[in-house]
Parts: structure tokens; sequence; C-alpha cells
């Protein structure tokens, strides 16, 4: 599958890799930073497109809008998608939502490009739509795709690579994307999101099959698959859990601007905000090994909503810059223990049949919860404040972390990844 070599074990299996070892495999390494280049695009884009509906109409609540653009989709298709996933070839349908990604930065791209620093507003709109529905065609499918890239009992470090690309986009994505802007300004700032999205789609059509083995037996509805969550309280909870941590997220893309505003500050400050978030999901990949193996994951699931939840609570007091971007930070740090432990536990849970519709869910949870979040906080900053809104988010995300509490995750795994149980990373 991977093809490179490495000594076998006393079983003539061959020996676990490193995390640099895995990162550096054939097929998973360029996919591993194909998607790292996508995920810094999908942050340029997503500042950028909040500073440019900011600028143009002053308004929390249409640039709540925007999240809620871009992530609807999730709530009205990802569940299809994800069926689709699991009965026919992933690496098709990857490459078909990468192919609507780029179209809608493009789409930006151009109307900035003819049509002047001020498009219209449903124009962005639109655009960023036709993204959230690429997410929505092509999430599933990747997410399904991860154990296949790998060997068996790697899951786990995948599923820490993964989350590392994620964090690496959350930290650097958004500061380029703000200093873009005030610099050589956001038609710059759109164009790199496009080709950024083009790289990593070259990259995933160099990929092995994506297809999926099945019995012809097997029942690939929808249905099917939400009997399956249903029955098992653990996989329930942890879905809610990632539900969470979109909420918990939310406010540093949402509320930066107003909490820039607030603190005295501009464009150049939403992109620190969002940047402090991301280098807060950065730094905190690296003790995660360490975490995962004297607490669990069950434990640091619970901890990392713990975390986002205060970095809420801190923000509303907040009156200085600087402590308004350690919040952010500690909020960041919550995010990367919590998500990768969750992770962890689905993978070690869920069968590849059902694969594809439960990481559909998982999106749903992750990136669905965006738009009720978005728009949630634009209505409460308009109507009442910015601490409202996050009042708001912290109650939320510390429901969650009681959901998720270990006395719950204790529930044994019944997935087929052996090992992906214990340690997410070694």
């Amino acid at each position: 599958m991977t093809g490179e070599g490495s000594p076998l074990g006393a079983a003539g299996v061959p020996a676990p890799r490193s995390l640099l070892r895995i990162a550096m495999d054939r097929v998973f390494g360029p996919f591993f930073v194909g998607k790292l280049l996508a995920n810094v695009g999908i942050w340029i884009f997503n500042i950028a497109t909040v500073i440019l509906v900011f600028d143009s109409t002053g308004s929390p609540l249409l640039v709540g809008l925007v999240s809620v653009m871009l992530f609807a989709p999730q709530v009205l298709l990802v569940t299809v998608s994800g069926a689709v996933a699991d009965r026919a070839n992933r690496k098709v349908q990857l490459l078909a939502g990468r192919l609507l990604c780029t179209a809608g930065t493009l789409a930006i791209w151009l109307l900035l490009w003819v049509g002047g620093e001020s498009p219209p507003t449903w124009a962005v709109m639109a655009a960023v739509a036709t993204v959230g529905v690429g997410f929505t065609v092509g999430g599933p499918a990747m997410q399904a795709m991860l154990p296949s890239l790998v060997r068996p009992g790697e899951t786990p470090k995948a599923v820490a690579l993964d989350n590392f690309s994620f964090a690496i986009g959350r930290a650097f994505g958004p500061a380029v994307g703000g200093v873009m802007a005030v610099t050589v300004g956001l038609t710059w700032a759109f164009g790199v999101s496009t080709v950024l999205h083009v790289v990593f789609g070259v990259v995933v059509a160099t990929l092995p099959s994506g297809d999926h083995p099945r019995d012809a037996a097997d029942d690939v509805s929808i249905r099917a698959g939400l009997a399956y969550v249903a029955s098992r309280p653990a996989i329930a909870a942890v879905l809610l859990g990632v539900a969470a941590i979109g909420i918990g997220a939310d406010p540093a893309i949402t509320l930066a601007p107003s909490l820039a505003s607030q603190v005295g500050g501009g464009a150049d400050l939403v992109g620190t905000f969002a940047s402090a978030f991301g280098l807060g999901a950065f730094v905190a990949f690296f003790p995660q090994s360490l975490l995962t193996r004297r607490l669990g994951s069950e434990r640091l699931a619970s901890l990392g909503l713990l975390c986002m939840a205060a970095g809420a609570v801190v923000l509303i007091v907040a009156t200085a810059t600087w402590v308004a971007v350690l919040a952010f930070g500690l909020a960041g740090v919550g995010m990367t223990i919590s998500l990768t432990a969750l992770g962890t536990e689905l993978y070690a849970r869920v069968p590849g049949a059902f694969r594809g519709r439960v990481m559909a869910l998982w999106l749903l949870g992750f990136l669905g919860s965006r738009p009720l979040a978005a728009g949630l906080n634009g209505v409460l900053a308009d109507v009442l404040s910015v601490g409202a809104a996050l009042a708001a988010t912290a109650v939320l995300v510390l429901g969650a972390a009681w959901a998720c509490r270990p006395l719950v995750l204790r529930e044994p795994p019944s997935g087929i990844e052996p090992g992906a149980s214990g340690s997410a990373t070694t």
C-alpha cells in the first residue's frame, strides 16, 4: 500500500514507524503536504472573505453569514455524501470536491480582479457556498480514505498528522491572509488560495484508487449508518464532542473583527487573533503523545473541551490585546487536544463499511455546527454584546465536555483498527 520498506517484527508484520517516517511515506507524505497546503489556502480564503465582507458592510451579522454559507451545505448534503463514500470510488469523489472548492475561490478572485475591491455581497456569498459544497462532496471520502493511506495499526498517527496539518493551516493561513489583505491586497490572497487548492487536487489525482471493497449484502443507506451510531453511545458522544469543537472554534472567525475593533485594532489584528488560535492548536500537537500516554484519549477529550470553554470565558473580560491573544491560544490548544483524542476514539470504533457515513456525521458536527454557531454569535453580538455570544459558546462547550467524560468513552471499542485505542502518537 505505502510501498516503503521497513524491518519486520517477530510475527512478520512491518515494525511500527515513527511520525516522521509516516510523513515521509511515498503515498501518505504527498497527501500530508498537499492537504497542509490546502488547509493554509482554506484559512487564507476564510479570513480574506471575512475581511472583505466586514470592510464592505461593517456588520458582524453578515460576517457570520460567511460561515453560514460556507458550512450550511454540511447540514444539507453531507450525510448523502457519506453514503456515496461507502459505495463508490472515494478518490473520484474527493477530486470532485476539490474542483468545486477551486471554482469558488477562483470566482471571488476574478470578481476582485475584474470588478474592483467591492464586489456584490450576494456574489461573494454564492462563491463561498460553492466552496462549502466542495467541502461537503469531498470531505467524507477524504476522511474515510485516511486509514487506507497507511499501514494497519498506524491510523492513530495518521490522525495526529492530519490534525497537525489542520493546525498549521489554522496557525499560518489567517496570518498570511491578514497580512496580504493590508499589503498586496485581497485579490492576491484569493489568488494564492486558488493555487493551493489546485496543488492539492494534483496530489489527490496521484493517489491509489479510493475504491472501497464491500459485500453486496452491505446496507449502505443513510438510515443504516444512523442506526449504527444510535446503538453505540460512545460514538454518539464523540460526535457531540466534535460538534462542540466546531462551536468553540467559531469565535476566532465570526467574532474576531468585533473583538479587534473592541481593543482598537484593524484587519491585521483580525488575522492575529485567528492565527493565535491556530498557533495554540499547532503547539498542542507536540505534547499530544505524552499527554495521551499519561492520561488516555478518554480524559484528553473532555480536557480539551474545557480549555476551549475557558478561552471563551477569558475573552469575555479581555480588555487588552495580549490577553485576547492568549485566550485564543488556549482555545486552540483545547481544539487540538480534544480533536485528536476524539478522532483516535472514533477510528478505533468504526469499521470500514460504516466509515464514510460516520465520518460524514463527524464533518456534520465539526463543520456543520459552524453555521449555527456563526449565526448565533452574529445575532447575539449585534443584539446584545460580544460577551453574550462568548458566554453562550462557553456554556455549550462545557455541556459537551460533560457528555464526553471518561465514564462514557470507556465503552469497549468495536472497530477493526488494531492499536488504535491506545496513544495517538509515539
